[in-house]
Formats: C-alpha cells, structure tokens, sequence
C-alpha cells in the first residue's frame, strides 16, 4: 500500500527516447485518513478502532486488578496495583504473583486465544455463526484430552496421547477435526453454510464419543475430566499459562499481520483470487492458525463455550469494522472471560466454573445472531 498520488503514463515520450514508460500508480490515499508507511508496511489511521482497543486495554487492567483483590485475603485495585508495579509488602506478593496472578494470566490468554480462532475461522467462512465450538473443533480438542485424562493403558492409541501431553493431544484433536470437517464441506471450494452444517453434526458425534469415554472410564479419572469439561480456570498455574501465551503471541501475532489476507478472504474466492491471495494455502494456514489457537486455550482451561461466537461479534460492533478485527477481537474476549471469571468467583452466590457464565451469557447472543440472519434473509 501506498501514499503517493497518481502518476500519467509517459504515453507521448517517442521511443528511444532513454526513458522507460512508467506503470499507472494508483493511489491508495483515503480521503481524510492520512496513511503511514515504514518500509513494506503501510496501514491507514482509523481513530475508532485505536480508541476502542484501547478503551479496552483500560477496561481490562481495571477489571484484573479488581479480580486479582478478591478472595480470602482482600486487596484493594490501587493494592494490587502497587504490587504488580513492584511495591507491597511480602505477603501481598506472593498473593497476588503466586495465588492469584496465574488465574487472572489465564483467563486473559484463554480468552484472547479463543477470540482470535473465532474472528479466523468467521473471517474464512464468511459466516457469524462459524466458531470452534459451534464447528467442532474444540470438542475435537475436548475429545483428544479427556482421552488423556483417563487413558491407563500405555501400549494403546490413548496411550501413546499420553506421551505427547494435554496441549499437544489437544491440538492433535483439533486439527484432525477440523481437516475432516474441511474435507467434507469441500466442493469446488469451502462453502461457509457447509462448514457450520457439518461442523455441526461432526460436534454432535465427538461429544458423543466423550460421553462413552467418561461412562467407561474410571470413576477418579471421571470426575476430573468432568469438573475440566465444564471450562474452569481452578487450580491455574504458570505450566499451564506459558505455553498458551506463547502461542498466542506466536500464532495471534502473525494473524494480526494477515489482516489483509483475512479481509481478501471475506470478500470471496474469486475476488481474493484477483487481490492475489493463494486461497488454497492461505485457507489451510489460517484454520491451522485457529485450530492451534483454539487447542490451546482448551489444554489450558478446558472448552469455554461461546467466547469464540460472541467476541469477534461484539468486536465487530464496536468497532465498526466489515469484518472481525483480529485485535480488537483479542482484547474483547479476554475482556469476557476476565469479567466472567470474576463473575463467577466473587458475585455469584457459589463459585462457579468460568465456562458455565460464558455459556450463559453467549447462549443468548447466539439467539440473537441467528434472529438477526433469519430477518435478513427473509427481507
């Protein structure tokens, strides 16, 4: 992209003339948006979604200072904000950086995480209601840890998940899912209803088959792959946390620098094609992306529901953007799920898991996206 005006064909130059034609140049300059550009890299100012991304950088500090002083032993935010800048006494440290800064570390990747494989797999689908939960793809997740979690035999298939460890069987189970689930809506090309169909019934079936899991396991093993089906961030620790982040900043890092390629993709094939996107490839890294994105946060706090459906949505909405932005759908959901874990834990009467509030609060939202799709079809 750039800045520069257009410049005329040197059409009337006579040949030889010791100087080559120059190619048209279109501008690329929006009225009244001044343009930067450093290097290869040009991107245009927009105010709002500067504004919003940072509002809710803002709302989410605020709300995790706020959830890092509940508990036991209370701390005020302006008390914990002191600690994380390196003040405080020694017991309000190890409170807040061993205790309780884990789960608050946790419920900001998770729901980053999440977000983004929702605004990826919606942006290539070119549907709203194409998420990793609603797909499939988290319960193929779901599938290949809760595997792990009651697997004792180690000369059998669950075994050898053992060996490869809850976030890398969990991937494995995601991206098996969603290669299956890609290959059967294939025709001529990914079409979007397709996807969420069959995502749908392949959702149906996994869930299923980690029902018969769970009635043929052990009854220990049971009830600790139950408590982390229903998505809890308890008993979040760094372990947990490192590796998500680290993908999250990895894989959600280079999807915020495809921004271009994700919004070529919404416009269609044919007219992605002609931008000059690889659509083959360029689809398969994308839902590789939010496969992995999608099998972390689940390793990490078991299947959450609806973050994925509702942040890029809600992200949409504040922004006003045509499609879901990556980062401001990022900030959304982690926004969400810090604000549900501390819905859960402190103003709820008993705490409970952080997955059953998202679910209750995207459940509805889901109502709404599909009231609104039926009202523009039947217009």
């Amino acid at each position: 992209m750039t800045d520069s005006s257009t410049t005329a064909l040197d059409a009337d130059r006579p040949p030889g003339s010791g100087r080559r034609r120059s190619p048209v140049q279109v501008s690329t300059r929006v009225p009244g948006r001044p343009a930067f550009r450093l290097g290869s890299l040009s991107v245009v100012w927009r105010p709002r979604p500067v504004l919003v991304c940072a509002l809710l950088i803002v709302a989410i500090v605020v709300l995790l200072c706020i959830s890092l002083g509940r508990g036991d032993y209370p701390l005020s935010p302006l008390q914990v904000a002191e600690v994380l800048l390196g003040g405080g006494d020694r017991p309000e440290r190890f409170i807040v950086f061993e205790l309780r800064l884990p789960r608050g570390v946790a419920a900001l990747v998770v729901g980053a995480a999440l977000a983004v494989s929702g605004a990826i797999t919606q942006s290539v689908s070119r549907n709203a209601l194409a998420s990793p939960d609603i797909l499939g793809i988290t319960a193929g997740a779901s599938a290949a840890a809760v595997a792990l979690i009651v697997a004792t035999s180690s000369g059998s298939i669950v075994g050898l998940l053992a060996t490869l460890g809850l976030p890398l069987s969990a991937l494995l189970g995601a991206l098996l899912t969603a290669a299956v689930i890609y290959l059967l809506a294939w025709r001529r090309g990914a079409d979007g209803f397709r996807l969420v169909l069959i995502g749908i019934g392949v959702n149906a079936m996994l869930i299923a088959l980690t029902q018969w899991m769970l009635v043929s396991a052990d009854i220990n093993d049971v009830t600790r792959a139950q408590v982390w089906l229903t998505g809890s961030l308890n008993g979040a620790s760094w372990t947990q946390v490192v590796p998500a982040a680290v993908t999250l900043l990895l894989v959600g890092g280079w999807a915020a620098t495809a921004s271009f390629t994700v919004g070529a993709l919404r416009l269609g094939d044919e007219t992605a094609r002609s931008l000059g996107v690889r659509l083959q490839t360029q689809q398969a890294l994308l839902l590789i992306a939010a496969c992995a994105l999608a099998a972390v946060a689940t390793a990490a706090a078991g299947p959450i529901g609806f973050v994925a459906l509702a942040a890029p949505q809600i992200a949409v909405r504040l922004v006003g953007a045509a499609g879901p932005p990556i980062v401001a759908s990022a900030l959304t959901g982690a926004l969400f799920v810090v604000a549900a874990d501390l819905i859960a834990r402190t103003i709820l009467p008993v705490p409970l898991p952080v997955g059953l509030v998202t679910s209750a609060l995207g459940g509805p939202f889901l109502l709404y996206l599909l009231v609104r799709a039926n009202r523009k079809v039947s217009r």
